[in-house]
């Protein structure tokens, strides 16, 4: 059945790969986004289809209109851009996810709610079930972006049970591929940018700490089944990719991939409360939707590095100063 849908945040790297989905499936997409740290150059391809419409709208104020569904995944996601207006990025979570939430119940829309593994903070368990409440640190600098997370899944399950609001909620896991800001400050962009330009590739600490990194393919097609899946399915959920490399380790396929000179240098330490462990424990998403993720790190990365190689990067700019 075709749907009218609303994408907030649906400008930004996973949400315009979303709105690609919905737009092809027939829906009538309304894509929301403030373009504080997105790029409306990844919706301009959709502007002239008739199932697509982009409003710029800041989810921290209300929004008036009348929609089927609603994907929230508004917010800054990077460290760099969060940190850099840390009362703008909890605001947007908190208030953002009022105004979401306030929207479905008025118009008895099933709403979905992109959370973050950042919820379980520097883990104490490995790797993270949904059933681990986290380590997280409330008044750190990565707080805005984590508690806010926090406060948001709060407040979507709230809905839920005071007010009967049909929920999805998922806990991204690290995410790449086109469409990645080259200069959101991510380990991903970052050492693709560096080997492109053949610089010497900057990893924090001795690359030890591990991350599970998740193609943005097969994370939409987890929102979709998400978004799909029975009414008791409210989650939350992990959507991630499991398999576990250092930091060092995605250097290297890097650098091999791009066929870069680029050395790799340890240059900064960790930055304060950074997590030294993060991998998904997927066996909710496995069991309620039958889903796991199917392209490996290097066929990724490969698709990645050539879209960086496909895209003028004078065309970009670093969204806020820290990056």
């Amino acid at each position: 059945m075709l749907k009218r849908i609303l994408v907030t945040g649906g400008a930004g790297f996973l949400g315009s790969h979303l709105c690609d989905r919905l737009v092809t499936a027939g829906h009538d997409v309304i894509c929301v986004d403030n373009l504080f740290t997105s790029q409306k150059a990844n919706i301009v391809h959709l502007l002239k289809q008739p199932n697509f419409e982009f409003i710029r709208h800041d989810v921290t104020h209300p929004l008036f209109i009348e929609v089927d569904e609603i994907f929230n995944l508004a917010c800054p996601a990077a460290p760099g851009h969060y940190q850099y207006n840390p009362i703008k990025t909890i605001k947007t979570s908190v208030m953002g996810a009022i105004n979401m939430l306030g929207l479905a119940k008025r118009v008895r829309a099933k709403i979905f709610h992109a959370s973050t593994s950042e919820v379980y903070g520097d883990p104490h368990v490995h790797p993270q079930p949904e059933t681990y409440w986290g380590h997280v640190n409330p008044i750190g600098p990565r707080a805005c972006y984590d508690e806010g997370k926090r406060a948001a899944e709060t407040l979507f399950f709230d809905y839920h049970r005071q007010n009967k609001v049909n929920i999805r909620v998922v806990r991204i896991f690290n995410t790449y591929g086109p469409r990645m800001h080259p200069y959101d400050g991510r380990v991903v962009s970052n050492f693709i940018r560096q080997a492109i330009a053949g610089e010497p590739i900057t990893i924090y600490g001795d690359g030890s700490q591990t991350r599970s990194f998740c193609y943005v393919d097969d994370l939409v097609d987890g929102f979709l089944r998400m978004m799909d899946a029975p009414d008791d399915c409210s989650g939350p959920v992990n959507l991630g990719n499991p398999t576990e490399f250092t930091i060092r380790e995605l250097a290297e396929q890097v650098v091999e991939l791009s066929g870069s000179s680029s050395t790799i240098v340890r240059e900064r330490p960790l930055p304060q409360d950074d997590p030294k462990q993060r991998q998904p424990d997927i066996s909710r998403a496995k069991s309620l939707l039958e889903w796991e993720p199917t392209v490996p790190l290097r066929e990724g990365l490969r698709r990645t590095i050539d879209w960086f190689r496909s895209i003028d990067i004078e065309n970009y700019r670093p969204p806020t100063p820290n990056y």
